[in-house]
C-alpha cells in the first residue's frame, strides 16, 4: 500500500479531538480504528498528530497481513435501534411525550438531539 492509498483509506476514519477537563488537554480520538488516543494542549497539532498516528495503524495493519475495520462513513445504518430502560424512566418518558402531545419516539428523539 503507498502513502497515498494510505491516506485515501484514513480520511475514511471518523476522528475527532476533544477538550479533557479531567486531563487538562485536548484529547484525540479514532475509535474505528483503535482505542487510546493522542493528547496535548494544541487542539490543531493533537488532531495532526491524530492524522498521522490513523496513518500509522493503517500501514501496520497492513503489513501484518490484517484486514482493516471498517470505517463508521461505510456503514449503512436503518436509523433504528433498540434501548433498555428501567421501568420507571420509561414510564417517565412516556409522561412527558404525552404532555408535549407528541409520541414517546418524537420526544425521545428530540432528547437525543439535544444529548
Amino acid at each position: 500500500m503507498n502513502r497515498k492509498q494510505i491516506k485515501e483509506q484514513a480520511a475514511r476514519y471518523t476522528k475527532f479531538v476533544e477538550w479533557s477537563g479531567e486531563d487538562q488537554c485536548f484529547i484525540g480520538r479514532c475509535p474505528g480504528l483503535f482505542g487510546g488516543g493522542v493528547h496535548g494542549n494544541d487542539e490543531a497539532r493533537v488532531y495532526q498528530e491524530l492524522c498521522e498516528t490513523v496513518e500509522e495503524w493503517i500501514e501496520l495493519l497492513h503489513k501484518d497481513g490484517m484486514a482493516l475495520p471498517e470505517p463508521l462513513a461505510g456503514k449503512e445504518f436503518s436509523g433504528k435501534f433498540v434501548l433498555r430502560v428501567e421501568p420507571a424512566l420509561h414510564r417517565r418518558l412516556a409522561a412527558k411525550a404525552l404532555a408535549a402531545g407528541e409520541s414517546l419516539n418524537t420526544y425521545c428523539v428530540k432528547a437525543l438531539c439535544k444529548a
